[in-house]
């Protein structure tokens, strides 16, 4: 018998691909499994973890709360990607914390409370206030103004995102926040969801009827803490979420003006 040359060696390569394949096929599957968030305006869009998505949200929800424009908005956000990229951190530079790295001995507040996503959004925004013109300051230059940071060029690489997550955050953009993540075993919210929800986004929130640009609000800070209070799904305006969709869907209830969560 004649044994072909290479034959072997041809056989262990395509032994190899396949294998190799299958390797990146299941680290695929992997990731598109896990849990995730994503904001989108047309076709651009970032894609932030569930941690990123609540904190990016309570900012959004504070800001508003306060009855601040939604530039300040912008402004914090990319002030809080530059510094903790939107996680709240037990660490940092000498002794710097949580999502916008305060520090407890320049007056932002004590280590607890600095750790507070709520407390941080709004020490933020006080001292934006503060700021001579703010409101006509272009974005790093107010989160320069109020953060006082070492690079103070740092804020304007995150400009374009901050302005997108803000859009979609204060209801500029509807529907424009999805997160996905295993259904909760309990389908039905949190006790403590009314609570963190008046904290944050202010009364009225749940059970009334809001204007669209209020009301996406709310759906986005309830998607972005979905997870957190055993969130399954959230409607308004004739559109639904639920932890297992890429999109909102057409809701199959009728339109209404009450954010709807379950």
């Amino acid at each position: 018998m004649t044994r072909r040359p290479g034959l072997p060696a041809a056989v262990a390569l395509v032994v190899l691909l396949a294998a190799v394949t299958t390797v990146l096929l299941r680290w695929a599957a992997s990731r598109a499994a896990q849990p995730r968030c994503q904001a989108a305006e047309g076709s651009t869009s970032y894609l932030l973890d569930l941690e990123q998505a609540a904190n990016a949200t309570t900012v959004a929800a504070v800001g508003k709360r306060l009855g601040l424009p939604d530039h300040a908005v912008t402004i914090a956000v990319a002030a809080a990607l530059q510094e903790s990229k939107l996680r709240n951190l037990s660490h940092g530079d000498l002794d710097s914390l949580g999502i916008f790295q305060q520090r407890p001995s320049q007056g932002w507040g004590t280590a607890s409370q600095v750790m507070v996503p709520r407390y941080a959004a709004t020490a933020f925004y006080t001292r934006l206030a503060t700021v001579p013109g703010w409101q006509s300051l272009g974005v790093a230059d107010a989160a320069q103004a109020v953060q006082h940071s070492a690079a103070p060029d740092a804020y304007a690489g995150w400009e374009a995102e901050a302005r997108l997550l803000a859009r979609v955050f204060t209801g500029e953009v509807p529907a424009g926040l999805t997160c996905r993540f295993p259904r909760p075993g309990r389908a039905s919210p949190s006790p403590a969801l009314q609570t963190a929800a008046a904290q944050e986004l202010g009364s009225p929130a749940l059970g009334v009827s809001l204007a669209p640009a209020r009301g996406w609000t709310v759906a986005a800070w309830l998607v972005g803490h979905a997870r957190q209070y055993r969130i399954t799904s959230v409607a308004f305006s004739g559109q639904r979420w639920t932890p297992g969709q890429r999109t909102w869907q057409p809701d199959p209830r009728p339109a209404s003006p009450v954010v709807q969560v379950a």
